[in-house]
């Protein structure tokens, strides 16, 4: 699978739970820790750590495992390490605090989920 099948793929699950604000953010030009990140809101921490359990299920069922998953006991920014994209799910509060839409956004690298 490729990293935008990946990509894709994730929003998907993450969508079919009702993520919001799904967003793609490529950073291969900005970062070597990955090519891709895709960012999602949780409208509470027990959604938080559900999108997460969700993706993570689905995908091992398809042969894809995350090297790293930080952050589903508490629910706020839970970070799941795929490699070559990194998911994070954020509380609505915790997303606002952070920005990583707009950190790591530099005007041509950002896309919007939509089906």
């Amino acid at each position: 699978m490729t990293a935008l099948e990946l990509n894709n793929r994730i929003c998907e699950i993450l969508d079919e739970k009702k993520a919001e604000d799904i967003t793609i953010l490529e950073v291969a030009h900005l970062t070597i820790i990955a090519d891709y990140f895709v960012i999602a809101t949780a409208r509470s921490t027990a959604q938080a750590k559900a999108l997460a359990e969700n993706v993570e299920e689905k995908l091992s069922k398809e042969g894809i495992e995350p090297s790293r998953v930080e952050g589903t006991r508490e629910g706020r920014w839970v970070v799941m390490d795929y490699g070559s994209t990194i998911v994070h799910i954020f509380n609505d509060e915790t997303r606002m605090l952070y920005c990583l839409d707009k950190l790591w956004a530099d005007g041509n690298n950002l896309t919007k989920y939509s089906k």
